[in-house]
């Protein structure tokens, strides 16, 4: 009789596992399938937190002035553009964006991160520029960010705003995943299709070993962290904000663009002169990609990267153009030229911050009214 009793105990204990099992087994691939299905827009569905404003018609009348050449940008301030992920290993990102403000006298940086730095490593950088900045100059910072310059950027007021908050006048965030990125979710996550192919483990390598940078950069864009970090660290509500987005194109052609992101010095010629050779990658045709990726499997519409929802702010001004620009236009130059009736990256970055301005003159007037 004791026997028995101890198999059939043994026998119950064995069905409790394999339940067990097939219950985890059912999970992850529900995991799988889900992806970030449940996670894409969850700031815009969250009740408790501010709306957002739709700027985009004023941007395009700021950008139809600043093609014109009607500029507006005040000089008492200084600009700090702040590059994302893998920006150390593209030599001309915001290059282009930082000589066009220096020839309109205005006075601007381009921080040097590490980008494949932690977002509170960054922030923390990005903090001491800013300080370094404002202590040289007098003068308060503007920042936009882009990709994930503008999450470093945010973490950075949203951590130490008691020392910055009369240093800083303005964030723009450019393209970026605010909210989280489903790529890096997709690739980083337990139980997402990178557990599948490694993919984890081909980051792991590139990042931590090619690229001598940590993964935790990559892992804080997905969206577990995300939401950890803007539970703990909210962005201070004082804090002027406009946040930009776009969507690639999938036509065909962007198959063929090459974009241009460093240059190659050969050796010196008997005449004494070198050759510069522009170094060029299919970044469009990897954008376009990308963002096919994300329609066929979310039905979200994407730069390639960063989702339209995930990009937006909460509390902020938004621009949401209609114009087919991918993650990486922002940054860097397309080797055909731009067609002759489209603003090119710098007069857009111009027209942003310039629209930042108005918003944060806005938000003072505004404070100022409640106070009296």
């Amino acid at each position: 009789m004791g026997n028995q009793v101890q198999w059939m105990q043994i026998v119950f204990c064995n069905i409790l596992c394999s339940f067990d099992i097939l219950c985890s087994l059912e999970e992850r691939a529900r995991k799988t399938v889900r992806g970030s299905a449940d996670d894409i827009g969850w700031l815009q569905r969250d009740q408790s937190l501010p709306r957002t404003e739709d700027g985009t018609a004023r941007f395009l009348e700021i950008l139809d002035s600043v093609r014109k050449n009607e500029h507006k940008l005040p000089d008492s301030v200084v600009y700090l553009l702040v590059p994302g992920l893998f920006s150390n290993h593209g030599p001309l990102y915001f290059v282009k964006t930082k000589a066009y403000f220096s020839k309109m006298g205005l006075a601007c940086h381009i921080a040097k991160i590490h980008s494949e730095s932690s977002v509170s490593k960054n922030a923390r950088e990005i903090k001491e520029y800013i300080e370094e900045i404002y202590w040289g100059s007098r003068k308060r910072v503007l920042l936009l960010g882009h990709s994930k310059g503008g999450v470093d950027s945010a973490a950075a007021l949203s951590l130490y705003w008691p020392q910055l908050k009369d240093k800083v006048a303005g964030l723009v965030l450019a393209q970026s995943p605010y909210g989280g990125s489903p790529v890096a979710s997709d690739i980083l996550r337990e139980g997402q299709l990178g557990d599948y192919v490694r993919l984890r483990k081909i980051m792991e390598i590139l990042v931590s070993k090619v690229l001598k940078g940590d993964l935790q950069a990559l892992e804080d864009l997905t969206y577990e962290k995300r939401k950890e970090f803007l539970q703990q660290h909210p962005l201070p509500l004082e804090v002027p904000i406009v946040s930009f987005h776009t969507e690639a194109s999938i036509t065909p052609s962007v198959l063929t663009a090459l974009s241009h992101v460093a240059h190659l010095e050969l050796p010196i010629a008997a005449d004494g002169n070198s050759t510069r050779i522009p170094v060029v990658m299919p970044l469009s045709a990897a954008m376009a990609a990308c963002s096919q990726l994300l329609v066929a499997r979310y039905g979200e519409m994407s730069d390639g990267l960063v989702t339209r929802k995930d990009a937006e702010v909460p509390g902020s001004v938004v621009v949401r153009p209609e114009r087919k620009l991918d993650h990486a236009w922002m940054v860097y130059s397309s080797v055909k030229e731009e067609p002759g009736d489209q603003a090119d990256t710098s007069q857009v970055c111009e027209a942003l911050l310039t629209l930042l301005v108005e918003v944060a003159q806005k938000r003072r007037h505004e404070m100022a009214m409640k106070d009296e």
